[in-house]
């Protein structure tokens, strides 16, 4: 009798300590400004997927490549600021594409929709390469799907992954002027009633940092864990 062949495993979520900082080498601030290079590890002639990627996925996408020994992956991350100016990532990603071109055998865009209006998805359709589905990174952190049905039932939502946790000022209180004139909360902020944390890992601190954001915001405070949703299965996927 004939066995079945093993289905490929489900790509595994890091823990807390598989995505510290001084472990990986990341500093969010140069995530903010500078993005991120990190050659695949497979040796030189074997097959290498390059992962054009925003700077704000770095830290997730560097743990679930080392946990599950994803050595073909070659991460390029690009500055996570760019997300104050979405305007700019379909021509960013495109000149990135144009690199990469002869020297990997695949490329894939991990970045959603983000603001883009859908002309990053029309960019990569022009350019011949696979994007990761989704409107934005709480969408895929959250499930497409899953979040798809939550539907009006989150219109007054405010969601903070992980990453923006750790940077909610350089990409929340600073860029919306909150800084300067906190008296424009109120204004910014009163159509809101909850500051949704999507939580990739588990982290009493930084659940204590979004609970701090939520208050400075005159939010109420939900956690939600997520995991990395979407992204695991893409990733596992990018051949």
């Amino acid at each position: 009798m004939t066995r079945p062949a093993p289905e490929d495993p489900r790509p595994e979520d890091p823990r807390p300590e598989d995505l510290g900082p001084e472990d990986l080498g990341i500093d969010d601030a140069a995530l903010t400004v500078e993005g991120l290079s990190a050659p695949a590890a497979a040796p030189e002639g074997a097959p290498r997927t390059r992962l054009i990627a925003c700077g704000a996925l770095a830290r997730e996408i560097l743990a679930l490549i080392r946990l599950n020994g994803w050595s073909h992956l070659d991460l390029k991350c690009l500055p996570a600021q760019l997300h104050l100016r979405p305007e700019l990532i379909p021509d960013a990603v495109e000149a990135e594409v144009a690199r990469a071109r002869g020297r990997f055998d695949a490329i894939k865009v991990v970045y959603a929709d983000c603001g883009t209006g859908g002309l990053l998805a029309k960019r990569c359709q022009e350019l011949g390469v696979e994007m990761i589905p989704g409107p934005h990174c709480y969408s895929f952190f959250d499930g497409n799907e899953t979040f798809a049905a939550r539907g009006d039932a989150e219109m007054t939502c405010f969601y903070l992954t992980d990453f923006l946790v750790r940077q909610f000022d350089a990409f929340v209180w600073k860029p919306m002027g909150l800084d300067r004139h906190p008296q424009l909360r109120d204004m910014l902020f009163g159509n809101y009633t909850t500051l949704v944390h999507l939580a990739q890992v588990e982290d009493p601190a930084l659940d204590r940092k979004a609970e701090e954001a939520a208050a400075r915001l005159g939010l109420a405070h939900q956690r939600r864990f997520t995991g990395y949703g979407d992204l695991a299965a893409f990733l596992a996927a990018a051949r």
